[in-house]
């Protein structure tokens, strides 16, 4: 049976970011996380995982969709 539920740690290790960070996308409330046990562990949830990791696809691709590669920024100094 596939786990359900992984610790901070599994996911900063997928993102292939610090705990720390980990951890403050789960205090911000950008990946849903539960706290369980008498300690208080923070566990995430894989298809909440997977959700925050599609909707980060979905941002990127919306954002280099307004900011095409290549192309200068537009402004005063950059018009002719």
């Amino acid at each position: 049976m596939a786990q359900r539920f992984i610790q901070l740690s599994d996911v900063s290790e997928i993102l292939d970011i610090s705990p720390t960070q980990a951890y403050a996308l789960v205090r911000s409330g950008e990946l849903a996380a539960i706290k369980v046990g008498g300690r208080g562990q923070w566990r995430v949830e894989t298809t909440e995982l997977e959700n925050y990791i599609q909707r980060m696809y979905s941002e990127t691709k919306t954002f280099v969709a307004a900011h095409p590669f290549g192309t200068p920024p537009e402004g005063p100094e950059n018009t002719s």
